[in-house]
């Protein structure tokens, strides 16, 4: 089953161009929605679960293709065979996020970041800890996001070197997210969340964000 040629089958122009203008017109569109999408890859996932190492060659594959598409795919992909990467992986992963990056990619592969950094404790320290000061905004917003799910779990220290670090920032993205990762873990502990909004100078962005919980 070549998934690529069933997606181009499938195309539909009309639904295209809101598509792409809803991602800003930043990147071509095939016109697939998200259940479509997911009910004309069932078969191929089902397969692709039984794989013993990360098909990195396909990832590239769909991730070098045009249409927004097979980004999407690829991280579908990228989930379903979670369980295989390792510490290994983690540049590859680097180079995804900062590859057609927005968003709707970066979001979607953060979860995955969190699931290795929850399974091999040292790619918190190795790798992400040094995304906290790269130049760019997405590896940024990664390094404050990725513990999202992780609740009571959460390293609390990091996250706070996180956002104190790209406090200082006007990039909406980065502030989007201190606000989001400050608005879940509010959920798990109100007191650390009030005690570093007031202790610290965040943007009105993630003050507020942040703070929908408290």
């Amino acid at each position: 089953m070549d998934i690529v040629e069933v997606y181009y089958k499938n195309r539909n122009e009309e639904l295209a161009v809101p598509m792409a203008k809803y991602m800003k017109n930043k990147f071509p569109f095939l016109g697939i929605k998200t259940p479509q999408r997911k009910t004309l890859a069932k078969e191929f996932m089902k397969e692709r679960k039984k794989d013993k190492e990360v098909d990195w060659d396909f990832i590239d594959k769909c991730f070098n293709l045009p249409e927004r598409e097979f980004q999407y795919l690829a991280i579908h992909y990228m989930d379903v065979v979670k369980k295989l990467f390792t510490i290994d992986d983690m540049e590859k992963i680097e180079s995804l996020i900062t590859y057609k990056s927005w968003w709707d990619t970066v979001d979607s592969i953060n979860p995955i970041v969190g699931y290795i950094s929850m399974k091999y404790p040292e790619v918190k320290d190795k790798v992400i800890s040094k995304w906290i000061y790269s130049e760019n905004i997405w590896l940024k917003r990664v390094s404050i996001i990725f513990q999202l799910k992780y609740k009571e779990k959460t390293d609390t220290e990091f996250l706070s070197k996180a956002i104190i670090n790209n406090a200082s920032t006007e990039e909406f993205f980065v502030n989007k997210a201190i606000g989001w990762a400050l608005r879940e873990y509010s959920k798990t502990n109100k007191s650390w969340v009030s005690d570093l909004i007031e202790n610290n100078q965040l943007s009105k962005l993630s003050v507020r964000e942040g703070s929908k919980y408290l």
